[in-house]
């Protein structure tokens, strides 16, 4: 039988923090796992958007003020969390951009790069050690299609580039990232033995705000084309993310997206993924320089005997104590 929102579990006493929750898949992600039960925290760059997607939602929610395009704003939303919440169970990292009216973050990085990637490194670091102790955590970072379109060196020119607001590789380089990341994060989690495990999903095609930049002029009939012909609504696009998150035989390190037409539509399966994406080299080279990039390096479970002092890092300050 294909999965469905049917074979969403109970998620009763389980806290879920969704980002982009305002809208689009995060909304309808937000939305089921409400009814489920859960208390899901809607993470949201408007506050306003995110207290009417809650009043739409219903159940138990709270929003949490979240701009991915500024650290300070992700530093805040993470205290915030932290100063609410002793425990998280889900953390659905769906916001993007794609294709936006500013160049550059207010750090300086590439805006699709510094959103869809650098933002939620940041967060999810700031945000880990609530998890990791949690039997049946999960973490899940929303990738695309467009992943094989993310051609080029990820390195710190790339990541601060003023020449990818228009562009579909820096978009596509962008949902490289967010795959690299998920797998460099899974095999890290298990190498801790940490309870949390890290999977990626991408949506296949759908209609939603995120189509709503300002596209390259020759993309625009062809996007057309396959929104009219290819693309699902967003309630069946959020099933690939539901399923990574509330399927525990689902494995960490997996990959769901649509099973049909080209992994454009369809019940959620395993998805296929380009090579670079499954480079274990790669994904460690990203590691690194997502932390000396965002100033968040990731506090994983260890022994007395593994920790330095010296080398520790303040989960929501990032300041070394």
């Amino acid at each position: 039988m294909a999965w469905s929102h049917a074979q969403v579990p109970d998620q009763s006493g389980r806290t879920a923090l969704v980002t982009g929750a305002s809208g689009g898949i995060g909304l309808e992600t937000a939305r089921v796992l409400a009814d489920r039960g859960a208390h899901v925290l809607l993470a949201c760059r408007s506050a306003g958007r995110g207290r009417a997607a809650a009043a739409r939602i219903g159940g138990s929610t709270e929003v949490v003020q979240l701009d991915l395009a500024s650290l300070d704003s992700v530093r805040e939303a993470a205290a915030r969390v932290r100063g609410r919440h002793e425990r998280l169970d889900l953390l659905v990292n769906n916001a993007g951009v794609m294709f936006p009216s500013y160049r550059r973050t207010e750090d300086g990085f590439e805006a699709h790069f510094g959103v869809n990637h650098l933002g939620h490194f940041a967060l999810t670091g700031l945000l880990l050690d609530l998890m990791t102790a949690v039997p049946g955590s999960r973490i899940v970072t929303v990738a695309s299609l467009a992943h094989r379109a993310g051609l080029g060196a990820l390195d710190e020119d790339a990541a601060r580039s003023s020449t990818g607001r228009r562009s579909l590789t820096a978009y596509g380089r962008s949902k490289v990232a967010n795959l690299l990341f998920a797998r460099e994060l899974q095999r890290r989690l298990a190498t801790a033995g940490a309870a949390t495990a890290s999977l990626a999903a991408h949506p296949g095609l759908s209609p939603t705000g995120l189509w709503d930049g300002d596209a390259p002029r020759f993309l625009r009939p062809v996007a057309a084309a396959g929104l009219r012909w290819l693309a699902q609504p967003a309630d069946q696009a959020a099933l690939p993310s539901l399923r990574a998150a509330t399927d525990l035989s689902v494995p960490g390190g997996a990959h769901l997206g649509p099973s049909k037409l080209f992994e454009s539509r369809g019940a959620p399966a395993p998805a296929r993924s380009s090579r670079v994406s499954r480079d274990v080299a790669v994904q460690d080279r990203l590691w690194r320089l997502s932390e000396v990039l965002t100033g968040v390096r990731y506090a994983f479970p260890s022994t007395p005997a593994e920790t330095d002092p010296s080398d520790t890092v303040c989960p929501v300050t990032g300041a070394r104590g």
